[in-house]
């Protein structure tokens, strides 16, 4: 799904008979997070003792990293442009503050106040998007001083303290589920039911993909890989659904995360913006000259951005039943590390939101994992960072083969 719109250089290669080893090389990327994911998940599923996947805490992976694949989301589409955001985690924690004062100190309706808050991320993003499309101040530099301004006005709103509790609806969005409407007695059978249905939608999908590629003359990847990574990506989700229709059933984010997922992959690789914004990550100067509005694209990006991360702040803020200070403080960090982990470029103009989902569930599952053993946060954050760095590594020497 993301070569075309990653890899446009390749638009014209034909249908050649690759040995499976030959493709398999050609794709280390798409291929090594799928491969890394299932391995840390099974390591760290025996040495748990099988309490990784027992649906109580499957539902609590999710819950837990929700917020980071939201951002990951945005985040993908950022670095692809060639640029990046530290200021999200802050943005994050001050929409958090802001949706505690409308909602609980003003008594402001919580679908008003989320509405306000979207728009007020939305907002953030066009004025650090502003500097850095229009003006050319370098990206860095403009999200770091949103990152300390953020931090300083959360604090200014809450005035040092905590807000809270929040309404029990508002909340709803963290911590509900949905619903059976087919009456199950111990199992949730609606949730299993969508599952079930997502996981199919998902596979006749990769398969009506493969045959327009096919009709095209471009499909390159072998039948029995293709066959293998779909059947095992239906299984698992099939899974994940039976095991969470175990407990509760799915939970409400995890909807909001689906959609997501599948609304920003079908932007970036099936839409004239998705491939625009490729062009402008891998040369802008040559995108430019081709006709795009590369200003207006990152203007927009960054826009988009800063309204996932007001989005990721209500998950939050709805989650811990609070507004807090310290709300977002180094999720920039975790965010940047699941898009590169998820195969993303340095340079942009490289990755898929899958990859960057993908990434943060890649971290996540290291995190939980870790705190189950009883590993300290101080070898986590070491070890996380080994990860991060053996990933750059990786996209810098698989450029140099390439």
């Amino acid at each position: 799904m993301s070569d075309i719109a990653t890899e446009p250089a390749r638009s014209d290669t034909r249908v050649t008979g690759k040995s499976g080893w030959s493709f398999l090389r050609g794709h280390l990327r798409e291929y090594g997070i799928l491969f890394a994911l299932i391995a840390i998940m099974a390591f760290f599923q025996i040495a748990t003792g099988g309490i990784l996947l027992k649906p109580v805490n499957l539902t609590n992976l999710i819950l837990q990293n929700s917020y980071i694949v939201i951002m990951a989301i945005g985040m993908l589409m950022v670095i692809v442009a060639g640029h990046i955001d530290l200021s999200v985690g802050s943005v994050l924690g001050f929409v958090g503050a802001l949706a505690a004062v409308l909602i609980v100190q003003l008594n402001v309706p919580y679908p008003v106040a989320a509405v306000i808050c979207l728009a007020v991320g939305a907002v953030i993003g066009m004025a650090q998007g502003f500097w850095v499309a229009y003006f050319r101040i370098p990206s860095f530099i403009v999200t770091l001083a949103g990152m300390l301004v953020f931090k300083g006005l959360t604090l200014w709103l809450l005035e040092g303290q905590s807000v809270g509790p929040f309404p029990a609806q508002f909340r709803l969005i963290a911590s509900g589920f949905v619903p059976d409407l087919l009456g199950g007695e111990n199992l949730n059978l609606f949730s299993l039911l969508i599952g079930v249905v997502v996981a199919a939608g998902l596979f006749l999908l990769q398969l009506r993909t493969r045959r327009m590629q096919q009709k095209a003359g471009v499909a390159d990847e072998p039948l029995s890989f293709f066959a293998i990574k779909n059947a095992l990506i239906f299984a698992a989700l099939v899974y994940m659904s039976w095991l969470m229709a175990d407990f509760r059933g799915l939970p409400n984010v995890f909807i909001v995360m689906a959609l997501l997922i599948a609304i920003y992959s079908f932007v970036t690789s099936k839409t004239t913006f998705g491939r625009r914004l490729y062009a402008i990550g891998g040369n802008e100067k040559a995108a430019t000259l081709s006709g795009i509005n590369s200003k207006k694209l990152v203007f927009l990006t960054f826009a988009n951005m800063g309204m996932l991360a007001a989005l990721a702040g209500l998950v939050f803020a709805a989650r811990l039943n609070t507004a807090t200070p310290k709300a977002g403080i180094s999720f920039e960090l975790d965010v940047i590390a699941a898009v590169f982990i998820g195969g993303a470029s340095m340079s942009g103009g490289v990755g898929t939101v899958v990859g960057a989902v993908v990434g943060a569930f890649i971290m996540g599952v290291m995190n939980n994992g870790m705190s189950i053993l009883g590993i300290g946060i101080d070898w986590q954050q070491v070890i996380k960072g080994l990860v991060l760095l053996a990933a750059v590594i990786f996209d810098v020497m698989n450029k140099q083969k390439g």
